[in-house]
């Protein structure tokens, strides 16, 4: 089918689309086209149950739940990440949820950052999420290291993204730890992960990465390409509820080795409750737990991995992909990209370096962002102007992607943005 202007093209992708049928399992809105997941994901019937039943066991067994709850407590963090590690191409027992993403990448790099003599600095790059940035630069002053000095910020040439030529020259001999995002948090660019793995393992520097856009829309694997750790949040793509509980990686090559923050739930788990004050860590990734899990933030995501594994990942990742194309089709067919419209769109176009999400710039992205949501159309803004549009492969359809265009286009050409605040909102 050739593409068209026409929503009837979009109409007849929905008819097609093998995913459609997941829509009705989500809370979506009347009147609303929801592209910002990639911020936080609609919540799920499914979801919504599984939050309902932990309620229950709650209710009616109290703290025998830890136990007699289905799954146990006890056990939830291992439980969900043995189901998530078909996701993120690992072993089972390399995956854990816990915490949440800074507390994790705070737990992984106090552990994989073991700077000596001159081997000091990390790589990371000037287009990070500043959550991660604040993460790095404490751990370098923990070690009586400069930030200034020690964390290297590779530049990007554009301001959307970082050459991985550029990175790899970054891997130096002192070098102690690389740290990247698996897809920038403004452009959705995706990094070559299996790449810049190669490199830095052919260099003896460990490696990880914070997956937080792109857990749950794009599968990965890890463990063969040689990632060391990662981390990510649930509450995205993988629509597990605000503040959601988060997941991490450990590659088993690392298994046995002291986790730099150990707390008691990460403790060999059939020996936790001996109270023993010389730490035993558990056998796997579940070593690098911290605290209790909490069971009420975790219990939504098992109605959302029911879906996910429904689904499939790689039907996840082929919609999503569908889904943008059409989105940048649309922009460049209707005129949008052009000094007419003012709109630019600073997302990879190819797939191997494409996220979930689509970065539209324009001059008044913070307006235009306030009058797509007057009109029912969720996005959410970055500075200096980018306005993001993630339809989500289980519940947008192609319409809710042609609505939206139709929406850039009148904001223009009605000047409605015009009237509004030039600031953002609070949270944007």
């Amino acid at each position: 089918m050739s593409m068209s202007l026409d929503r009837t093209y979009a109409e007849a992708l929905d008819r097609e689309d093998p995913l459609g049928r997941f829509r009705e399992r989500f809370y979506v809105q009347p009147g609303t086209y929801y592209m910002d997941g990639n911020s936080l994901g609609l919540l799920s019937r499914d979801a919504e149950q599984s939050l309902l039943a932990t309620l229950d066991n709650w209710k009616t067994l109290g703290i025998d739940a830890w136990m007699r709850a289905n799954p146990p407590w006890f056990f939830f963090g291992e439980e969900l990440g043995k189901r998530q590690a078909t996701l993120f191409g690992a072993e089972p027992d390399e995956i854990v949820v816990a915490g949440t993403t800074t507390i994790n990448l705070h737990a992984l790099v106090a552990t994989f950052y073991q700077p000596v003599g001159e081997r000091r600095k990390i790589v990371a790059t000037e287009l990070d999420f500043p959550s991660d940035i604040y993460a790095l630069q404490a751990h370098i002053r923990d070690h009586a290291g400069d930030p200034a000095l020690d964390l290297v910020r590779v530049p990007s040439n554009d301001g959307r993204q970082v050459s991985e030529d550029d990175i790899i020259v970054a891997m130096t001999d002192d070098v102690a730890l690389v740290v990247l995002p698996s897809v920038l948090y403004r452009s959705g660019q995706l990094l070559d992960i299996e790449r810049l793995s190669r490199a830095a393992n052919e260099r003896g520097i460990p490696i990880g990465f914070d997956c937080a856009h792109s857990a749950g829309v794009i599968p990965h694997r890890f463990s063969e390409w040689g990632v060391d750790f990662a981390l990510w949040c649930n509450y995205k793509y993988l629509n597990a509820g605000p503040g959601s509980v988060g997941g991490l990686y450990v590659n088993r090559r690392h298994f046995g080795k002291l986790p730099a923050l150990p707390g008691w739930w990460g403790y060999a788990k059939e020996r936790q409750f001996d109270m023993l004050h010389d730490f035993e860590g558990a056998p796997g990734a579940g070593a690098w737990q911290i605290s209790t899990i909490n069971v009420l933030s975790a219990a939504p995501l098992i109605g959302s991995m029911d879906i996910v594994d429904e689904a499939g990942i790689d039907a996840i990742r082929a919609k999503s992909l569908q889904l943008t194309d059409y989105l940048m089709q649309l922009l460049d067919a209707s005129g949008l990209i052009s000094d007419e419209y003012g709109y630019a769109i600073g997302t990879p176009r190819e797939h191997a370096s494409r996220g979930g999400h689509v970065a539209i710039e324009h001059e008044h992205g913070t307006q235009i962002a306030r009058a797509l949501k007057a009109r029912g159309v969720v996005p959410d803004f970055r500075p200096p102007n980018v306005i993001r549009l993630a339809p989500v492969p289980l519940y947008t359809t192609f319409a809710d992607v042609w609505e939206t265009v139709q929406h850039l286009r009148s904001i223009i050409d009605t000047g409605e943005y015009a009237a509004l605040a030039e600031e953002r909102e609070v949270v944007a």
